[in-house]
């Protein structure tokens, strides 16, 4: 096998140091999402589907930011209201990975950003059917996954950071590189 495999270590591939957040921090994510997806088939209840979809995505929402961040990838955020009623965002990272694997860390950072694509897809696709009713459910999952998702990229590039200037750092490094790859392949052809 060529790539990105070459590089790990077949046990680290397999090893999961924490295979029970790993679980839940999938579980609560991907069964919202196969409950909103499935609920017209199973059950033409709008309010039983609605609370089981939020309660799933509170449940999610709680195991995210309090146990498989900390577990899986050494990071957490909170927010902090001081004696003057001012509130401040907290976003710490552990220095060291030691008690995490990439294992743990991929499934993590994959399911923290592919879910709350779902949901972007969801709430475009309830407004085009003119399924009004579900909005407020789609808006739920979209806020509470996206909120986890912002905390936690605040967390991993550190919290002072501006997270629009980074982006524009890194598209601008990838345009460069586009760029100064397609200028070889030209010079190549000539």
């Amino acid at each position: 096998m060529d790539g990105w495999m070459d590089n790990l270590d077949k046990n680290e591939i397999l090893f999961f140091r924490h295979p029970v957040a790993s679980f839940f921090h999938l579980f609560f994510r991907a069964s919202a999402i196969l409950v909103y997806l499935l609920c017209d088939m199973l059950s033409g209840r709008f309010i039983a589907s609605m609370v089981t979809i939020i309660l799933l995505l509170s449940c999610d929402f709680w195991t995210v930011k309090n146990v498989s961040g900390r577990l899986l990838v050494g990071l957490r955020w909170w927010n902090q209201v001081d004696e003057d009623g001012k509130s401040h965002w907290v976003f710490e990272s552990r220095k060291t990975a030691d008690d995490s694997s990439s294992a743990d860390s991929r499934i993590f950072w994959l399911g923290l950003v592919v879910c709350p694509l779902f949901w972007v897809v969801f709430v475009f696709s309830t407004i085009v059917s003119f399924r009004i009713k579900w909005l407020a459910v789609v808006f739920m999952g979209l806020v509470l996954q996206w909120a986890n998702l912002y905390g936690y990229v605040r967390c991993k590039v550190g919290g002072k950071s501006n997270l629009r200037t980074m982006a524009k750092n890194y598209l601008n490094l990838q345009i460069f590189k586009q760029v100064s790859e397609s200028s070889q392949y030209l010079h190549q052809m000539l």
